[in-house]
């Protein structure tokens, strides 16, 4: 494959319509952008390959069905992403790995050595703020991240 295909307004479009707990969960598409944003931001200095950060803003928490402790949502929400892969976007098998286990693990793990996978992981626990959780630089996989985390701003 050259290169990958995503159509990101219809795919954003099937994902939020698919989602179990609505627009305005907590885990929903507002947080869904800020993950992106940051996984955007952290990509520029980790190297991450941002189709598979963007991705991943978008499947992690797509297929939750509460607000709460809800075991296997990132599982659900790779498998959703494989669902979803043809129709609304096509990336390589090696992109596609990344993304199904940075889904599928990212409440289950906290460290790994793929920048693309640490950065995924971040982005999504730099957010962690909006449910009154202060995000510990400790758990987080790359020095970009660690040093927003230690700034405590990301309002821009």
């Amino acid at each position: 494959m050259a290169e990958a295909y995503i159509n990101y307004p219809l795919l954003w479009q099937h994902v939020i319509a698919h989602f179990p707990c609505g627009p305005h969960s907590i885990h929903g598409p507002e947080h869904w952008r800020r993950v992106e944003r940051n996984g955007l931001l952290i990509a520029e200095q980790s190297g991450a390959d941002e189709t598979v950060v963007r991705l991943f803003a978008l499947f992690h928490d797509s297929q939750r069905v509460n607000d709460g402790w809800d075991d296997g949502h990132g599982t659900r929400g790779a498998k959703f992403a494989f669902q979803c892969r043809g129709e609304f976007f096509e990336i390589s098998d090696d992109m596609f790995e990344k993304l199904y286990f940075a889904c599928a693990w990212h409440t289950d793990e906290l460290y790994d050595d793929d920048p693309t996978i640490g950065t995924c992981w971040d982005a999504d626990r730099l957010d962690l703020p909006r449910a009154g959780i202060k995000t510990d630089p400790d758990y987080l996989n790359t020095a970009f991240g660690k040093e927003l985390a230690k700034s405590g701003n990301l309002s821009f």
